[in-house]
């Protein structure tokens, strides 16, 4: 399952550039192969058009992408984030971003970096204006909160698609258990006819056998047995009875509670 399997995209691309509208902070998600999953939102000049299209910022930007984790410091002393998305303890991709500063640059040591990496000072000074500056406390506390509602969106999405899945069983199920309960509620009934058949057999028999006198002595005896075994059954039958009215209303009101 990938994360597109699982996520509302037009949403998450909400989240993210709400949340780059707000602080200003660069954010995108990627899959775990590093692919783009939503556009970029307010990724920079200063990184995208410059430091990352020179051939020496560029192999410098790999290797902080490649070991950066969490909030850090790029080599061009921008602060930059990788936060991983988990469902179940297991990443199914990325969130990063970043692309801004800690405090105001020291423009002379941009100046240097500029033809470091072989790019119009100029240039690169005016992008490096547009770049925005925020306390390393509120980038970081940013990040974080980018981190949490981005993982509470997916896993919220994870458990919607989960139970689209389960729901038709749950609702198989409970169908046959509405059968089987009414089958039952229908049985006890018969069960109390053959109930009462008895009783009335085991009278019959006693009767018999008074007017047998001395012969029907065995069949009295029969007949006494048979009451006592009525009398067991009715017994067993009623518990039968009271318990499946029990199923019987414990299954409707789930039906209820799907139904309603």
């Amino acid at each position: 399952m990938e994360l597109l399997d699982i996520i509302d995209l037009k949403e998450l691309q909400q989240i993210q550039n709400m949340f780059s509208d707000a602080t200003g902070i660069a954010a995108v998600i990627v899959d775990l192969n590093g692919a783009f999953i939503t556009k970029p939102s307010h990724f920079t000049d200063f990184c995208m058009k410059y430091t990352r299209n020179s051939s020496i910022g560029m192999k410098k930007c790999e290797k902080c992408d490649a070991e950066g984790k969490g909030t850090y410091f790029c080599h061009a002393g921008l602060m930059d984030f990788s936060e991983p998305i988990i469902i179940n303890g297991v990443q199914y991709g990325s969130i990063l971003g970043g692309q801004v500063l800690s405090k105001k640059p020291d423009i002379e040591q941009f100046k240097v970096m500029a033809k470091e990496l072989n790019i119009p000072e100029f240039e690169y000074i005016e992008a490096l204006k547009k770049v925005t500056v925020c306390s390393e406390k509120s980038i970081r506390a940013a990040t974080a909160m980018l981190k949490e509602m981005i993982n509470t969106f997916v896993n919220f999405r994870y458990i919607l698609k989960r139970n689209e899945i389960k729901i038709p069983i749950l609702e198989q199920e409970l169908n046959t258990m509405i059968t089987k309960a009414r089958e039952i509620t229908s049985k006890t009934k018969e069960l109390t006819k053959m109930s009462q058949q008895q009783r009335m057999l085991s009278v019959n028999a006693a009767i018999e056998a008074g007017r047998a006198g001395e012969a029907g002595t065995g069949f009295r005896v029969v007949a006494n047995e048979m009451g006592h075994l009525c009398e067991f059954s009715a017994e067993i039958y009623k518990t039968i009875i009271q318990n499946a009215h029990t199923i019987n209303n414990a299954v409707e009101n789930l039906e209820s509670a799907f139904t309603t």
